[in-house]
Order: C-alpha cells, then sequence, then structure tokens
C-alpha cells in the first residue's frame, strides 16, 4: 500500500472511531423518552391567544396567519392538553423597495419584513420563563405598473411566507427550550 493510501486509511479510521465514540451522546428531538413524556407532549401545554391588532386591519390578518401557522407546527392535528403556559407574540412588519426602475420611477422589487418579540409566560405564577426575537425579510417582485392585482398577490405571498418562517422561527426556540429546560 502507498503511503497516500495509509493516510488516506488511518483518517478513515479516525473519523470512524470518532463517530463511533459520539454516537451515544445524542438523542432525537421528538423521540419519547424512558419516562414516557416527549417534546410533543410539552408542546401541546402551550396556549396561543390572540394576537392583539385592530380589526380588520392587514396586521390582523397578519397576526391570524402567524397564530395559525403556529398552531399547525406545535399541535399538528391534536387537541385536549391543559395548558400550562401562554405564548404572547408581538410584531410590526415593513416594506421597502430594493429595484427602482429608473424610467418609471416604480419599484420593480420590494422587500417585505416582519421582525416579532415573544413571550412564554407560565399560567401558573404568571412568570415569564423565556422571551425572544425574531425576524423574517422576504422579496418579492412586481410584474409592472398595469398588473395591479400581480402586485397585490405578490404582496400577500410575501406576508404569508415571512408569516410561514415566524412561526417556524418560534416553533424550533419553543421545542429547543422544553427540550434542554433552558
Amino acid at each position: 500500500m502507498s503511503l497516500a493510501r495509509t493516510r488516506i486509511a488511518v483518517r478513515l479510521l479516525a473519523v470512524a472511531a470518532l463517530a463511533a465514540l459520539t454516537a451515544g451522546c445524542f438523542q432525537p428531538m421528538y423521540a419519547e423518552h424512558a419516562d414516557g413524556t416527549g417534546l410533543r407532549d410539552k408542546l401541546l401545554t402551550v396556549d396561543i391567544p390572540p394576537i392583539d391588532k385592530p380589526n380588520a386591519s392587514q396586521e390582523a390578518r397578519l397576526g391570524v396567519e402567524i397564530r395559525n401557522a403556529l398552531a399547525f407546527k406545535l399541535y399538528g392535528n391534536a387537541t385536549g392538553a391543559p395548558p400550562l403556559y401562554k405564548l404572547i407574540i408581538r410584531f410590526s412588519s415593513s416594506r421597502s423597495s430594493l429595484i427602482v426602475d429608473p424610467n418609471t420611477g416604480l419599484p420593480t422589487s420590494e422587500n417585505y419584513g416582519i421582525d416579532a418579540q415573544f413571550n412564554l409566560v407560565e399560567i401558573a405564577t404568571d412568570k415569564s420563563v423565556m422571551t425572544g426575537t425574531t425576524f423574517s425579510h422576504v422579496s418579492y417582485d412586481i410584474p409592472g405598473s398595469y398588473q395591479r392585482f400581480a402586485r397585490a398577490r405578490a404582496i400577500r405571498d410575501a406576508e404569508d411566507r415571512s408569516a410561514q418562517e415566524i412561526a417556524e422561527h418560534i416553533q424550533t426556540r419553543l421545542a429547543s427550550y422544553f427540550f434542554t429546560g433552558s
């Protein structure tokens, strides 16, 4: 065997040994534990009250979208667990032009963003156990000044994508909190 092949074999052996040594350190996040509890059971105990925004406003629709997406990510189609925690979410949205057509002065590409703050409160003690912030910025194209419906649909699609991303971020942080306990 040549020297180069020997080095490759030694490196592969070292990687295999390291993988064997650390294999027992990892456990799946959503697996059932020895005591019968799992992360899914803990996520079912989080209540998500409606997000406080003025009725019939664009931000009220976004609040419903974020709440529904987060509820589906936390509960799926399961129900019935008594709430032990309350998740309070506040957010603000923004829109900015990225590219402006020099001939018409109208934007051809815009960026839509949501900045959210969330607070997990233990219901029994009314004590905050976890707080966090997250954001989502997505871009969308505006096809032209004469295509108003396409522009409105692009904006709504960007809002929905951003809301889904916010829900994903919050769900991941909640799962991390309940898995590690901190």
